[in-house]
């Protein structure tokens, strides 16, 4: 008997039953898709920012407080940079900034290319950002992996010595993109837990085994996936938030921007019909401001 469709755009935390591994899983639809049909992205360039989404979801989702984190690569290559934006509320934003011509060169291969071919030398980043009143943290790495769950894998080993497993995964079929992402951590062993390097193994190879297309099917719960995989030693589901595509863009925001320029600057952005637009690059809407107003505002 085939699986219910599930629900999407939902991310969860779950704890293998007497084992010094927890996890998270993340299921995105409607919210991925909308963020990545706010841009005409290459099929290669959406596959990025599709996995920096998912990765700022399950990454971010551990957050005990009030914020957000961003994952974020920047490098020389064909990709300028790729900014994944996730706050608490379960509110979702990414964006690209790529060379269309550059990333068709080094698009013509065989195999799609990933974090490394397309960014090149660079640094891959994440950022907690508490509020206007707190300083951020932000842990800084090289790119070296050909996927950003590499990347991440070698951040969390780097920046905060915890051994980290990530899978990432993004599609469009039938017609919609979707994306997923399973991500599992090692708790270290103490007086109490004794060594937990064995059952740390174990669950890796378990890990392993997970297909991109079990991340993506729309048949397949992550309660299932959780259970397929670890079903002999039992898995403990801690609940799923849910997550959508926002934008904190508005048109406060951007009469704030635009009157830090002075007036002359400003009447050099007006245009032929006398007003001054700008577009957000996460969500692509168009302000359209008069002059005037922001003089007065």
């Amino acid at each position: 008997m085939p699986d219910t469709p599930i629900p999407d755009d939902l991310v969860g935390a779950f704890q293998i039953d007497g084992e010094p591994v927890r996890g998270r899983v993340v299921r995105l639809g409607a919210a991925i898709d909308e963020i990545l049909r706010g841009h005409d992205y290459p099929e290669p360039v959406a596959n990025l920012l599709g996995e920096a989404c998912a990765l700022a979801a399950l990454v971010g989702s551990n957050l005990k407080f009030e914020g957000r984190l961003i994952v974020e690569a920047r490098g020389a290559g064909a990709v300028r940079y790729v900014v994944a934006d996730y706050d608490t509320s379960g509110g979702l934003r990414g964006y690209c900034r790529f060379d269309p011509e550059e990333v068709a060169a080094v698009s013509g291969g065989f195999q799609r290319p990933g974090a490394r071919s397309l960014l090149g030398e660079g640094a891959f980043m994440m950022t907690v950002d508490q509020g206007p009143d707190m300083d951020r943290y932000q842990g800084v790495t090289s790119i070296e992996g050909e996927t950003l769950a590499l990347c991440a894998e070698q951040y969390f080993a780097q920046s905060e010595q915890t051994p980290t497993r990530v899978r990432l995964a993004v599609g469009a079929d039938p017609g919609a993109w979707r994306a997923g992402g399973f991500m599992i951590q090692h708790i270290a062993g103490d007086a109490a837990r004794g060594d937990t390097e064995e059952a740390w193994n174990r669950t890796q190879a378990f890990f392993e085994t997970i297909g991109e297309d079990e991340l993506l099917d729309t048949e397949l719960s992550s309660d299932r996936l959780l259970f397929r995989l670890f079903h002999e030693d039992g898995v403990r589901v801690f609940g799923s938030k849910p997550l959508r595509a926002f934008c904190r863009c508005s048109e406060e925001r951007i009469v704030t921007v635009l009157k830090s320029f002075d007036a002359a600057e400003r009447a050099d952005m007006v245009e032929d019909d006398g007003k001054i637009r700008v577009t957000c690059e996460y969500c692509s809407r168009v302000y359209a401001l008069e002059p005037e107003a922001l003089a007065s505002a």
